[in-house]
C-alpha cells in the first residue's frame, strides 16, 4: 500500500547504501601480493598486523585463492559474505570496522577536493596517495572486527581471513566500497564531491585577474591610420604554474595520468621559460628527459600508475623498466649528473680518486677495487663524478647489479658512512 500511495509516476531511488558483489575469481597481484592497488595491500596488512596465528591467515588466503568465498555484502561498517569450510553448509562470516563522523568525512571531502587531480583520480577509480592519511579513511590495526559462526575462536579464523583477502580484491576494482565501508554510499559522495568542485571553480573564478584592454580589430588593421594606440602592457607573470585541467575517463581518450603529467609539466616549462627566457630542458636527449619525467612523478612504490607509466616511457625508448627504474634512482640521487654517473664509466686525473683508497682503509672500511672511476666492494661502490662528488651504489653480495643509494658528497668516506648509517 506504501508504494502504490506514492502515486503513479514515483522514481523509486536507488540505495547504494546496500551493495552485493558476486564470487570474485582467483587471482594474484603482478608483484605476487594478494591485491594490486596500494589501498587494497592497505586493507590486507590492516588484518595480518593483528592476526595471531599466521596459520590462520595462510588457509584463509588459500581459502580465498580457490574461490571458497561466496557472494559478498557491504554496508557501512559491515562486510558479510558466506564462506565454504571443511562442513558441507557453509558459515556467515563478516569484518566490521568502524564509520567515519562528520567530522572525518568533512576532513576527506576537503582534501579530495582541494586540487582537481584529485577529483579526476577519484573518478578514474584511483585513490590519490595524498588522501592516504586523510580522516582515518584506510584501516589501521584493529581496525577490522571479524566474526565466524563457525567453532574456531582464532582472530581472526580461516574464514574471516578468506573474507578479509577477497574484500582486497573489490578495493582494486572500485576504491568507492571503501568509502561504502566507512558509511558514505558512491552517489552521495560524487555529488558532494561536484558541489564543492563547482564552488571552488567559481571562487576562483571570481578571484582571477580583470580583463586585459583590447583594442578593435578595425583601429589595429587600418594601417593608413595615424596615431595608432600602443599594444596592451603583457600581462603579470603568476607566482607559480597554473594547475592543469581536469581530465575525466573516457575509453577513447589518452591516459588521464599521462595527459595530466604532460599539462603540468608544459605549465611548468613554459612558466620558466618566461620568468628567465631559457627553457630548463631544452638540452635534455630524449631518454633523460624520460627519466626527469618518470622522476617528477609522485608516489611512494611501484603503485599500478607508476608502473603503467615507467612500462610505457621505456617502450618509446626500446629501454625496460628496469632500465628507467635504475635511471630513476640516479636522476634523483643528482640529476643529470647522476644520471651521467650512471651511465659513464670514465678515467678520472690523479688527485682525488688516487687519494679515495687510502683514505677509505684509514676509516676501517675494507678495500675497494679501483676500475676507472669506480671503485667497487662486495656490496657497496663509489663512482666519481665529473662534478668532484662521490655517488654511492649498492648490491647484492658479489652481484654486479649495482643501484643508486643516498646522496653524493665531495668525502667518499661520508658517502660511504651515509650508506651505512653511521
Amino acid at each position: 500500500m506504501n508504494r502504490a500511495r506514492a502515486g503513479h509516476g514515483a522514481v523509486a531511488r536507488h540505495d547504494d547504501r546496500h551493495r552485493s558483489f558476486p564470487q570474485v575469481a582467483p587471482r594474484e597481484a603482478p608483484d605476487g601480493r594478494f591485491a594490486a592497488t596500494w589501498w587494497g595491500n592497505a586493507w590486507v596488512e590492516a588484518l595480518e598486523d593483528t592476526a595471531l596465528d599466521p596459520a590462520r591467515l595462510a588457509r584463509g588466503k588459500a581459502y580465498a585463492g580457490r574461490g571458497h568465498v561466496d557472494a559478498i555484502t557491504v554496508t557501512p561498517g559491515r562486510v558479510v559474505a558466506y564462506v565454504h569450510g571443511s562442513r558441507p553448509r557453509p558459515y556467515r562470516t563478516e569484518i566490521r570496522m568502524r564509520t567515519l563522523g562528520d567530522d572525518g568525512w568533512e576532513e576527506f571531502l576537503d582534501g579530495a577536493t582541494a586540487r582537481p587531480d584529485h577529483i579526476a583520480a577519484l573518478l578514474d577509480k584511483d585513490v590519490p596517495h595524498a588522501l592516504e592519511a586523510v580522516a582515518g579513511l584506510l584501516p589501521a590495526p584493529g581496525d577490522l572486527v571479524p566474526d565466524c559462526s563457525c567453532p574456531d575462536d582464532g582472530y581472526p579464523c580461516k574464514h574471516a581471513a578468506a573474507l578479509c583477502y577477497q574484500a582486497a580484491r573489490l578495493l582494486d576494482e572500485d576504491p568507492f566500497v571503501l568509502f561504502l565501508m566507512r558509511g558514505r554510499g558512491e552517489q552521495e559522495l560524487l555529488a558532494e564531491l561536484n558541489r564543492r568542485n563547482a564552488a571552488r571553480s567559481a571562487a576562483e573564478a571570481d578571484a582571477a585577474a580583470p580583463p586585459m584592454p583590447t583594442v578593435p580589430a578595425r583601429t589595429a588593421l587600418d594601417t593608413a591610420g595615424a596615431g595608432l594606440p600602443p599594444l596592451p602592457a603583457p600581462l603579470p607573470l603568476p607566482d607559480r604554474p597554473g594547475r592543469p585541467a581536469v581530465f575525466p575517463p573516457d575509453p577513447a581518450a589518452p591516459d588521464p595520468l599521462a595527459l595530466d603529467l604532460l599539462a603540468t609539466e608544459a605549465a611548468a616549462r613554459a612558466h620558466a621559460f618566461l620568468a628567465t627566457g631559457l627553457d630548463p630542458v631544452a638540452a635534455l636527449t630524449p631518454w633523460q628527459d624520460a627519466v626527469r619525467l618518470a622522476a617528477a612523478h609522485p608516489g611512494s612504490g611501484l603503485t599500478a600508475s607508476t608502473r603503467a607509466l615507467y612500462r610505457d616511457l621505456a617502450r618509446a625508448l626500446d629501454r625496460t623498466p628496469t632500465d628507467l627504474a635504475r635511471a630513476v634512482a640516479a636522476w634523483r640521487q643528482g640529476g643529470a649528473e647522476g644520471l651521467a654517473v650512471l651511465e659513464e664509466a670514465w678515467d678520472p686525473p690523479a688527485g682525488p680518486f688516487d687519494r679515495a683508497r687510502p683514505a677509505l682503509l684509514a676509516a676501517g672500511l675494507p678495500a675497494f677495487r679501483p676500475w676507472r672511476n669506480r671503485l667497487s666492494g662486495r656490496s657497496l661502490q663509489l663512482r666519481l663524478g665529473r662534478d668532484g662528488l662521490w655517488y654511492g651504489y649498492e648490491s647484492d653480495a658479489d652481484r654486479e647489479d649495482w643501484w643508486p643509494r643516498g646522496a653524493p658528497d665531495h668525502d667518499p668516506v661520508d658517502t660511504l658512512d651515509g650508506l651505512l648509517g653511521r
